[in-house]
């Protein structure tokens, strides 16, 4: 069986991370994705909430699964059997540190390979970063995120 790993934040999930999820899914076996526990970052969303959108949101794919991690994301990987890293690409900008954190993961388990995967065109500008700030602003976003994400959301900014 071949196992890969998608790691991320997922501050929120958006349409772009479930596109390369629904690619990854057509090339290995199972794809689990890993919501990070990042002590460096601030998300505005709870380990919790992130999982619980993200489980919803990947529900329609059978052969993905969602779990949490928290340390480096190679010895997490091994410890499910992965063979695999599977990274977002949307633009030049992103390759750079994806590259250098690809290679730095191969130097640390040099089994384990970094699958790089671009997502539709129509999402090569979105990030979730974006989507929180017009989350905030109450513009419109729908088109961005699942339906699930966007509810939340929605109920979470309808106060402010």
């Amino acid at each position: 069986m071949k196992i890969a790993v998608y790691p991320g934040t997922f501050d929120p999930i958006t349409n772009g991370h479930i596109d390369v999820l629904e690619r990854a899914c057509r090339i290995f076996d199972k794809v689990i994705v890993t919501v990070a526990k990042n002590a460096s970052k601030s998300p505005l969303l709870s380990t919790q909430e992130r999982f619980d959108l993200v489980t919803e949101a990947v529900a329609h794919l059978s052969n993905a699964e969602v779990d949490t991690f928290e340390g480096l994301i190679v010895e997490y990987a091994k410890s499910q059997g992965a063979s695999a890293l599977v990274r977002g690409l949307r633009a030049v900008s992103d390759f750079e540190y994806e590259f250098q954190m690809g290679l730095m993961n191969r130097k640390l388990e040099n089994d384990l390979i970094t699958v790089f995967l671009m997502p539709n065109e129509k999402y090569t500008y979105l990030n979730s970063s974006i989507v929180r700030e017009l989350a905030r602003l109450h513009s419109d976003y729908k088109d961005f995120v699942p339906e699930n994400v966007h509810a939340y959301l929605q109920k979470r900014f309808s106060n402010e």
